[in-house]
């Protein structure tokens, strides 16, 4: 919902959105509903909140879910036509953006702890220890922060101080005033796609080279990393496929503008929706021993085991 503005940017007609409204709001609802479990089997167990790939893991449920509540939150108030401030409205768009941008930079961060486990093992508890981590995790929210704070520096250079009291419906849009800025935006976007996709790469390439080279338990060990990271690539690229998202609805709009808000809203579900549940999907479904935890308490003890 962040860089494409799916839904929450144009003209939405209210005639022809009230069902896409109702099943929004029902996605939303189950998704929060799955993170929230998710986030509090998290700190039931001190084995996971120890871990460095169990906390990485929880920081991408904490992001998606800030995500989906003020995405949520921000395509009510355009639906509704709900007006506010300008300065109001910087810091809501502000938070998403960031938080968009954390989740595929935690992703690329937990596919590099996969590659120190397998590829560098004696050094991955000093590695990726608990301190370490907490490291990383303010690493990836200022990485995160760096594309918005220079659209927001373009921003304010180039808007007048009575635009900040006028009153507008919320948007990513109304901080590009010029086409330039939108270029600088776009640029910034595609770089760290393509940052993020060389990473993603070069881990697999590394592990699939240690799981051609194993043997016995460490094989299997390497082809289970092999396949985390390529569920990771995955995930990353419904994530980052969202910033190709305005070219799509531009190109869209220019050939038959009739069906743009449909293009929006698909592209709503299916890159900013989906994503966001694909990582209880991997990691809470995927994992042995937080998928023990998570029946424990989802169903009060009932499947209760030693983990």
């Amino acid at each position: 919902m962040a860089d494409n503005n799916s839904l929450v940017g144009g003209e939405i007609s209210r005639q022809q959105i009230s069902d896409q409204v109702i099943i929004v709001q029902i996605l939303v609802m189950i998704f929060l509903c799955i993170n929230f479990l998710l986030i509090v089997t998290f700190f039931q167990k001190e084995c996971f909140y120890t871990t460095a790939r169990y906390i990485l893991f929880a920081v991408t449920l904490l992001s998606d879910s800030l995500i989906l509540f003020m995405s949520d939150v921000l395509f009510l108030l355009t639906y509704f036509r709900f007006t506010m401030e300008l300065w109001l409205c910087i810091i809501i768009i502000v938070w998403i953006l960031v938080y968009f941008m954390v989740t595929p930079v935690t992703l690329t961060a937990m596919t590099l702890e996969r590659y120190v486990a397998i590829c560098m093992p004696l050094r991955h508890s000093e590695l990726c220890s608990t301190r370490s981590t907490m490291h990383c995790i303010l690493i990836i929210h200022g990485l995160s922060s760096v594309p918005y704070i220079v659209v927001l520096f373009t921003f304010f250079a180039s808007a007048s101080f009575s635009l900040y009291k006028q009153y507008k419906i919320c948007s990513v849009e109304m901080f590009i005033l010029y086409t330039w800025q939108a270029h600088i935006r776009s640029a910034i976007s595609q770089f760290y796609f393509l940052m993020l996709c060389i990473i993603i790469i070069f881990s697999y390439v590394k592990i699939m080279q240690v799981a051609k080279a194993a043997s016995g338990e460490n094989k299997k060990s390497s082809r289970k990393g092999l396949r985390t990271v390529i569920l990771h690539a995955f995930q990353l690229l419904l994530c980052l496929i969202q910033l190709w998202c305005p070219f799509i609805e531009n190109a869209v709009f220019q050939s038959n503008g009739g069906f743009t808000n449909n293009v929006r809203y698909i592209n709503y579900i299916l890159f900013s929706l989906v994503p966001r549940c694909l990582s209880p999907l991997i990691y809470g479904l995927r994992d042995e021993k937080f998928f023990q935890a998570l029946k424990t308490y989802a169903f009060f003890g009932f499947y209760e085991r030693n983990i």
